[in-house]
């Protein structure tokens, strides 16, 4: 099947566990290069002023999905100069697309969870980040210590949107408790490209997405006496 139809697949799946299974089932040709060529981990980022002469990944390039650099050029405007140990938490980090692009932006202390086995084998592959594990956002604790920063993506194609609500619903719980403080949602038009006209933005051939960027609220101490 082509990158539309394991598009389509995804997109159209029921529950959670099918979408999982074909995360899972996708993960080893999402960001992988056919032919010799391969994309190699990336532990440093370029030389300033080097050309990056990577190959551009197989389905990723296909489908021009533009979230990790979206998502690193988001969190580099809200925070220019982050410090050297800051903790970023990558959710739904599939193969560690933004980890690549957040550790050329200067973000080193990257953690990752996502809820599909394929997809963290993938990242973990990479060599980025300090520490991976299964989580899947509103079924389970975040696991980010005090202080620490959280980016996540979704679209926002038809298909999309039940996920993107309880996404945003669970978003919204974690503000409510005093666990996240909302930094910035960045809504942007082109994000990839549709792979049908049901799920095109008003007729352009793309479908449009989110950046969600969150800071971890400080734990008080509790007042004696």
């Amino acid at each position: 099947a082509g990158v539309r139809e394991r598009v389509a697949a995804v997109h159209g799946s029921g529950g959670l566990p099918e979408r999982l299974r074909l995360y899972d089932g996708w993960a080893a040709r999402y960001d992988q290069v056919p032919g010799p060529f391969r994309s190699p981990p990336l532990p440093s980022p370029p030389l300033p002023g080097a050309a990056d002469r990577r190959v551009p990944p197989q389905d990723v390039a296909a489908l021009e999905y533009r979230a990790p650099e979206l998502a690193a050029a988001s969190l580099a405007f809200a925070f220019p100069a982050p410090p050297a140990g800051a903790r970023l938490l990558d959710v739904a980090c599939g193969t560690g697309l933004v980890a690549r692009e957040l550790h050329r932006r200067g973000f080193r202390c990257l953690h990752g969870v996502d809820g599909s086995a394929g997809m963290l084998e993938r990242a973990r592959s990479t060599g980025l980040y300090r520490r991976l594990r299964p989580c899947v956002l509103g079924r389970e604790p975040l696991p980010a210590p005090a202080g620490g920063l959280l980016c996540l993506t979704t679209r926002s194609n038809p298909s999309n949107l039940r996920y993107k609500v309880e996404l945003e619903a669970a978003l919204e719980r974690l503000e409510r408790q005093g666990a996240w403080q909302k930094v910035l949602a960045q809504e942007v038009e082109r994000w990839e490209r549709a792979t049908s006209e049901e799920e095109s933005t008003q007729g352009t051939g793309y479908i449009s997405g989110v950046v969600y960027i969150y800071r971890k609220c400080p734990v008080l101490p509790l007042e004696e006496g």
